[in-house]
Order: C-alpha cells, then structure tokens, then sequence
C-alpha cells in the first residue's frame, strides 16, 4: 500500500470513511523528511487497518488551517472524518501503529 496525497479539495473525501492518518508536512521540513521512511514502513504494517495520507502545508494550506496546525510535521488519525489522536513532531512508527491498532 502506498502513501495517498491529500489536498484541500480531497481531504474530506479521503478522511470520511474508516481510519486515516494524515501527515501534516512541507517539502522544506527536516522533521517532516524523517517521516517519510517511517510512514511508508507504517503503510506497510498496517495493510488494511487504515490509510495513510500526506497533506502539503504550501501548496494546501486551508485545511491545516482549518484544524489550527502549527507545527509540522502533524500526523492527526481521522476515523469516520473525525479527529480522534494527534501528534506533533517526529514520531516512532511503533506509536503511530498502536494507535491504528486501538481504533482498528
């Protein structure tokens, strides 16, 4: 499974159904690039449980907005269109997978 690309005109399509992890992030962020490896190691573990989408800040900044994101990299976990966790910063693919897990 491969990483699906959110935009300010598909996000509420992708985020409306099921579970989905976005990750808030911009081409130019340190953080954001350590990410990315894990997020792809992530999508592999994870296979059906849920997706897993990148959102760019620059080139999509309404719906970050809309949520108050500050900070990048932000990976909220939607379930049913719905925030239901949220981190900020590089996180460990082992927590972002517990948390698919426990809302699996």
């Amino acid at each position: 499974m491969s990483l699906q690309v959110s935009t300010d005109s598909t996000f509420a399509n992708i985020t409306k159904t099921g579970l989905v992890l976005v990750d808030f992030w911009a081409e130019w962020c340190g953080p954001c690039q350590i990410m990315l490896p894990r997020l792809e190691e992530l999508s592999s573990k994870i296979d059906w449980k849920a997706i897993i989408a990148k959102h760019d800040v620059d080139s999509d900044p309404t719906t970050p907005s809309g949520l108050r994101i500050m900070s990048i990299p932000t990976m909220i976990l939607f379930k049913e269109g719905q925030p239901v966790e949220k981190w900020v910063g590089a996180q460990d693919v082992s927590v972002l997978e517990a948390a698919i897990v426990k809302h699996a």
